[in-house]
């Protein structure tokens, strides 16, 4: 074995060692972090929301209003149900 030999095998297996060291740094993963952010959940009181009920009431079959406070409903229920981070 020559000389040039010898020492781009040495190059080769100092570069495989450096980088074997370099992987082991690595803490998590090449994926981003996905960071979920649960938004707060208001609170009523039974009054409130017995008022809202009646209220309710009042609007005609079919209502968008009624139809927007259904899709409410599941969002608050979503939301109940994210994990909190603490």
């Amino acid at each position: 074995m020559t000389s040039n030999a010898r020492c781009s095998t040495l190059r080769l297996a100092v570069l495989a060692i450096a980088m074997s060291l370099l992987g082991g740094c690595a803490t998590g993963g090449s994926e981003p972090r996905i960071v979920t952010v649960c938004p707060p959940v208001v609170e009523y009181s039974r009054e409130f929301q017995a008022r809202a009920a009646d209220e309710l009431d009042l609007l005609p079959d079919g209502s968008a209003i009624a139809e927007m406070l259904n899709d409410y409903a599941v969002l608050r229920n979503q939301a109940q149900a994210c994990p909190r981070n603490s």
